[in-house]
């Protein structure tokens, strides 16, 4: 059996973890390239989840995050960038960070969005330096037929979120406890 102390075990968490995030770099012109992952993304859910467009024209705005890079070897974590459109139109920018720490092992990329249904919702999310999901996020899990997953249930809840796009090694995509924070790319 090898013995890997635990300076060794930390630095090579971190190692991984500074390596998974490299995918997510947007260089100088990241605006730009950040518009067209946003929108790639969105193009990708209207054709692949028609359900999605209905949820799109009820939300109060939208938050696309094309890219997110989790990797773990006991210490885990996760970060991407995305931005929050309203009425089709991109309004501000935001980093997504999570970390983890337990029996988390490899490495994952999905894309996710946030669907704010009310007004308030959308508000406090915008307000708040650091907004954190959990407890009043709603999942709606799309499905091989084109479903995203959302029914009269998940409708009334006043954020939904669809995980979508998994690859990679970690089973399944959890939001709970990530945190988003406005950036200027």
């Amino acid at each position: 059996m090898i013995e890997i102390s635990r300076r060794t075990f930390v630095m090579l968490s971190g190692t991984g973890l500074a390596l998974a995030a490299c995918g997510n770099g947007l260089g100088s012109n990241g605006a730009a390239k950040l518009d067209a992952r946003v929108e790639a993304t969105r193009a990708y859910l209207l054709k692949n989840y028609p359900g999605t467009q209905d949820l799109m024209s009820r939300a109060a705005g939208v938050l696309y995050m094309p890219l997110m890079t989790e990797a773990g070897f006991g210490l885990g974590g996760a970060y991407g960038r995305g931005a929050l459109q309203i009425n089709g139109v991109t309004v501000d920018y935001y980093s997504a960070t999570q970390a983890s720490f337990g029996l988390t092992l490899g490495a994952q990329q999905y894309a996710h969005s946030l669907f704010f249904m009310t007004p308030d919702a959308l508000e406090n999310f915008r307000r708040q330096d650091g907004w954190q999901a959990g407890a009043g996020v709603t999942y709606a899990l799309p499905d091989g037929g084109g479903s995203a997953g959302v029914d009269t249930t998940t409708t009334t809840a006043p954020v939904i979120a669809l995980v979508f796009g998994q690859a990679g090694f970690i089973a399944g995509a959890s939001l709970d406890g990530t945190k988003y924070t406005r950036i200027i790319p």
